[in-house]
Parts: structure tokens; sequence; C-alpha cells
């Protein structure tokens, strides 16, 4: 009688890999295999005002060369079934977490597809950690391909590995991620392949390289590990034993550079803290990781020279910009110019849009040419970024929540205003002194050429009702048109809540404009243990990067 697929697992599947090296524990962090890993927690699925999750995305093995670097995926059948049956959802699985090899089998034979070469083989047993990276690595450039064997080889630059103290170690792709008890968590599938990526193309080279991933996704969480491996595996340093390595941090505001000092706070130790946070002139040159935003490097001293200008220019290795689509450009390009020689890793959450072409055509530069559209070449060839996952898939994943669309319009906005007759009823009207007045105003010009109280008044008082509706004490962010109009909607909503929450910062204005006191809000806001502020009203400061795991 032929095995089922848990007989076939245990009894043919699992003493192959054995044999071929693969361990079934993790004692030695290297050549292991994971059975029925879930790689997603399933799509939240909302039914009614109730979420429940659909079904993860689980491989039958995970074949991991160290706990740092997944390297292929196996998929078991029944004895009885053929290998073949298997085959496709490997691949998806192999194609999913951005791995070159999958497996199907049914302990007697096993399907090979090796993406790579684009083709499938049948062998008798699997090959074995060593064989696959080293093909990995024949194929990916970091060794020199066998003639003929890849016909779109990359371009091979020098590769330093220190033998003597181990490939495992001394191999940033190879080298373990920060530690879960040091960090509070291990990168998911999709950081997993964004890391591997871009420590992929810094080992082959590449100075400019971008991470598109959608906000909530983790790039600061993928930046930091990026930095852990080279650093901590020697790789960085030994492209200049002279000089220590050295990685600048860069962000338009301070919340995001404090967000991003403290991620890497497992570099700290109880001796010592490579970190440095640029605060001002005179600039600290004996520390090793800097964070800094644009406006401080480039505040000058009382000479008139920048502060950026006092790092020598080939002081940083590599530069990670920050939310790179609104940051690089116009005035702070100087910045980067002047550290040209260092990689610079730009992070965004914005796809290819017309706004931000320039930010993608200087950090995309070195990326192979694609075509846009594979089924339809007339659309035309681009460079994508190094690694891409969007909020779509974060959704579909289960990363990310799904969400609700509640239109509400009220009558002015679907009617529009006549100045004239709101006027002759009574209502508060206030239009900028330098604004010449409209006959009619529709929704674009509210709260930016025209205010109106009542509009806003007759929102809030909407908003009340859904907070009351799906729970009044949960943190909750409302986007604003302005400064003035969050100050607005936070008086009313503190007005609406604060008696009887006995709350007197129920509701703040985490605004740009404010400052400290804003920064302090925003602290409090985001520590989901910390019962007020419950709600943020803001125009610009919460709109990208900042991390509130509450909401």
């Amino acid at each position: 009688m032929p095995l089922n697929e848990a007989d076939t697992r245990a009894r043919l599947i699992e003493p192959k890999l054995k044999a071929s090296g693969w361990t079934e524990k993790e004692i030695s962090r290297e050549f292991y295999y994971k059975a029925n890993y879930p790689y997603t927690p399933g799509k939240i699925i909302l039914v009614g005002d109730r979420t429940q999750r659909g079904k993860p995305k689980i491989v039958d093995y995970l074949l991991r060369y160290t706990d740092g670097f997944p390297i292929a995926v196996v998929e078991a059948e029944p004895e009885d079934s053929p290998p073949e049956a298997g085959l496709e959802q490997a691949k998806h699985y192999a194609q999913d977490l951005g791995l070159a090899f999958a497996f199907a089998t049914n302990g007697h034979r096993i399907l090979e597809y090796d993406f790579f070469t684009h083709t499938t083989r049948e062998l008798t047993n699997f090959p074995t950690p060593k064989e696959l990276w080293q093909r990995w690595k024949e194929n990916t450039g970091l060794e020199r391909p066998s003639a003929g064997k890849v016909r779109e080889a990359p371009v091979v630059y020098s590769v330093t590995v220190a033998h003597s103290v181990g490939e495992e170690q001394s191999n940033p792709l190879l080298y373990p991620y920060c530690p879960e008890n040091q960090c509070g968590k291990r990168p998911y599938y999709f950081q997993e392949r964004a890391i591997r990526e871009v420590i992929l193309r810094i080992m082959r080279g590449q100075k400019r390289i971008l991470l598109t991933m959608a906000t909530g996704t983790g790039k600061t969480f993928v930046a930091f590990q990026v930095v852990w491996k080279l650093l901590k595996s020697g790789w960085l340093q030994r492209q200049h034993p002279e000089r220590p390595a050295r990685v600048l941090f860069l962000a338009d505001r301070i919340v995001l550079r404090n967000q991003a000092y403290n991620a890497f706070s497992p570099f700290a130790t109880g001796t010592s803290d490579p970190r440095h946070l640029i605060e001002g002139h005179p600039p600290n040159l004996n520390r090793d990781i800097y964070f800094g935003i644009y406006q401080t490097l480039w505040s000058p001293d009382e000479d008139g020279k920048r502060l950026f200008e006092k790092f020598p220019t080939d002081f940083f290795d590599l530069v990670i910009i920050d939310e790179c689509h609104r940051s690089g450009w116009g005035t702070w390009r100087e910045i980067l110019d002047h550290f040209s020689s260092a990689i610079h890793l730009g992070m965004t959450a914005t796809p290819k849009q017309d706004e931000n072409v320039d930010t993608y055509a200087y950090f995309c530069a070195e990326e192979p040419e694609v075509f846009i559209s594979p089924e339809d070449p007339s659309q035309g060839m681009w460079r994508p970024p190094a690694f891409q996952y969007s909020l779509g898939q974060g959704i579909e994943d289960g990363f990310l929540a799904t969400y609700k669309v509640h239109r509400v319009r009220t009558t002015v906005d679907v009617e529009g205003l006549r100045l004239e007759d709101a006027i002759e009823q009574g209502a508060e009207v206030f239009i900028p002194e330098d604004v010449e007045p409209r006959e009619i105003y529709t929704t674009p010009q509210f709260e930016r050429e025209i205010t109106l109280p009542d509009r806003t008044r007759a929102m809030v008082k909407h908003l009340a009702g859904l907070l009351r509706r799906f729970g009044h004490m949960e943190k909750t962010m409302v986007f604003c048109v302005d400064m003035e109009h969050a100050r607005l909607v936070a008086r009313l909503l503190q007005e609406e809540f604060g008696p009887e929450t006995g709350l007197d910062n129920y509701a703040v204005p985490i605004i740009s404009e404010e400052g400290e006191e804003a920064r302090r809000w925003l602290e409090d806001f985001a520590d989901s243990d910390k019962k007020a502020p419950v709600v943020a009203t803001t125009a610009e400061l919460l709109s990208t990067g900042v991390d509130v795991p509450a909401c």
C-alpha cells in the first residue's frame, strides 16, 4: 500500500535530505531544513465589522544554507503521486521567496527546477548544501560562471572573502541576522529577499541601489539588517583595512532620524556604542554609524562652511537615504555628491511616477533594463529597483491590514459652495486677504482657499460617531489639509471626548510647526502602552515613515 504524504515525508523524503547533508535541527544554524514553514500569515479578510485570516502560505520544506540564507524549497507529494504534480507549486513558492532552486518529490523521484537556467532535471538524491551554494555563487556573479553556463551572467567584480574565519562568518550573505533576543523579531520572507538583493549588489560592486517597499513593511528594519551583516561579517572593513567601516543614515525629519537611531540599538553594547546622532558643528569623526537630517548637515558654521563638508569625502562606505523620493534632490543633492564614493542605498514607499522619475534614474542606473510588461513589449523597457514590495502584496500576504473605505461628502462638497448664498445664510466663511474670492468653491478649495468651520464641525461630528462605533479609545490618525485645519479638528475632537474620558490630551495636533511638544506627543501616541493621546491630527508629519504599531 503506497504511503500517504505524511509517511512519505517521514520515511522517504527526510532521510534523503539528511543523506545529502541537510539537518533537521537548527543546532549549527547551517545546512538545515524547516518543515511546514508558513511564510505568510494569510490575508486579513473583513466580514462585516469583524476580521478573519485567510489561508497562510506554507512550504513543505525550506532549505537554509545558513540561518541567514535560505536557498531552496521542496514540495512533497504522496508516494503514489508523480513529482510533476507538485513542481509548479514548488516553483511558485520559490518565486515568492526569491530562491533559485525548487524541488518536487514523492520520495523516489526528485525533480529540480533551476531558475538560473530555466530547466528541469530528474535526480535520485538532493544536491548537498555546498553544491547548491556553489551553483548559486557561479550564477549570480560572485564567482566567475563556467563558460556558456549562464547566458546573461552579471558583471563580476572582485569579492574578498576571508576563508580563514570561515565563509559562513565572513560572507555577509551567509552571516546570521541580528538575534531575535536582541532585535525582538526575525525578518519576514520579503524582508529577507530585500536584504539579500541589496547585499548581493553591494558585493558585486554596485554603487546605487533602490528598495521600493510599502509603508509599514519595515524598510528601516531591512536597512538595519543589511548594515548588521555588512559590519558584523567584517566585509566592509576588508575593503579598506587601513580605516574603519562607516555608515550614514540620512533622513529629512528628526522623528525619522531618531526612529532609525533606536532601530539600530542592538549595535550598542554595555561597553561601547558605535552610533552617533549628528546634531551640529563640529562633527564627531570617531563613530561608525551616523544618523543625520539634511537640514543639520547643510547648516553652515560662522565661516560659512557647511557641516557635511567637514567630513572627508570618503568617510562613509554606505549612505542610506530614507524616503529618498522626496529627500535626495534639489538643495540636498550636494550632500550626496560630496559622499559620491560611498554606496547609496535609497529607500522609498512610492512606486515610479512622473514626479519621482529622477529618483529612479539615479538609484537604478546600474540595474539591467527589462521590459515593463513581458507580455506587452510595446510598453517599452525600464530599470527596476533591486526589490519591490507593494501595498497590495502586503495586504494579500496579510502583513498589512486590509481597509474599508467609508466615503462621506457634505452637501457643499456635492453641490459646491456659492459664496454669496453662504454669506446670506450666515455661515462662517474665512478667505485669506491675499486670495481673490471665487463665485463658487468646490472640495479642492476647501481649507486651502476658503475655511468653512461649519463644514469641519459637521465632518468631525460624523467622525466622532464612527469612533464611538469602532472604539473611541483606539489609536486613530486624522489627516488634515494644513496645520490650522489639524489644530481645529483636534480641538473639536477634544471637546467631544475630553469630558467623558477625563483626558486633557485625548486629541492633539502633531504637526511639524509644534516642535518639541509635537515630538513628545508623537512618542506617547506611538507607545502602545500609553493611553493618550488617542487621536493624532496631522497635516504632514505622520504622512510617511512614522512607526505607530497601535494603528
